[in-house]
């Protein structure tokens, strides 16, 4: 089978455990490009959150942002698809959020806004390299159109907020961690793997012709989508069993295996 698009994850799997992008992980990403497959980088960042992945990689490829509510080029920042959530569920979503006296995000037409404005929200946006602003017209920024609601807290609260919120979340809305202390709210539509179908749908390809790879629970839709869905070595044990190959970690530059053994037939 010859793969024509490859979607990689980025924390846990394109970026080692100290958050950088490895030198050999740039080439193989170079090298797979200039050999004609499509790389996309998926994440649950808004674009700015991956501005240093587009400058050293060089590429203009195309981000699959918000865990898939919004694909973008990254250079070009052209955009591809983008949905946003229904007023009433973000009206719901946030109420829940202050319910629970967590921090909630609200990310509008690329922009922050954060409640409570307390040191929380500077720690969350240190993540999301974006200034926040308070929360203080939620119709207003209903009418801009919510990309996705989120709770930023502590990891065992947001374990716990998991289990409490299942029962008050609409139909409508879909959610998951995106990282241990980042609960994610979007409309129901939105996954990674939704959003891949949709991508190789602009590009004309079979899903047959995608490889996704990913260590987490939110990359586990894609995994199972792809033709060629592969786990990082550092992803959780449920992970790896529904994946069709497991890469190395993502200290060991697994993501670069990963492309070189079926990519670029190297067999590494």
């Amino acid at each position: 089978m010859k793969y024509k698009l490859v979607a990689v994850d980025v924390d846990g799997t394109l970026l080692d455990s100290q958050s950088k992008l490895a030198p050999e992980t740039i080439t193989a990403i170079q090298e797979t490009t200039a050999a004609g497959v499509i790389v996309t980088i998926c994440t649950g960042r808004p674009i700015q959150g991956v501005e240093p992945l587009i400058a050293e990689l060089g590429l203009d490829l195309p981000f699959i942002t918000y865990n898939g509510a919004k694909i973008v080029m990254g250079k070009s920042r052209k955009i591809l698809y983008a949905q946003t959530m229904r007023g009433e569920d973000v009206k719901t979503v946030y109420q829940l959020g202050t319910g629970l006296k967590t921090t909630v995000a609200i990310w509008a037409d690329n922009k922050l806004y954060v409640q409570p404005f307390g040191p929380e929200a500077t720690v969350y946006a240190g993540h999301s390299r974006v200034e926040p602003q308070p929360i203080t017209d939620l119709e207003a920024l209903i009418a801009q159109g919510v990309t996705k609601v989120l709770f930023f807290d502590k990891v065992e609260a947001i374990r716990h907020f998991v289990k409490q919120v299942a029962p008050a979340v609409p139909p409508t809305v879909n959610y998951c961690t995106s990282l241990p202390f980042m609960l994610e709210f979007f409309d129901q539509e939105i996954s990674k793997a939704n959003a891949l179908a949709r991508l190789s749908a602009y590009y004309g390809f079979t899903r047959e012709e995608i490889i996704a790879i990913g260590d987490g629970f939110n990359d586990l839709p894609m995994i199972k989508y792809a033709g060629l869905g592969i786990a990082m070595a550092n992803a959780d044990a449920a992970i790896k069993q529904q994946a069709d190959y497991v890469t190395l970690s993502n200290d060991e530059n697994g993501v670069a295996h990963a492309l070189y053994r079926f990519c670029l037939n190297q067999g590494r």
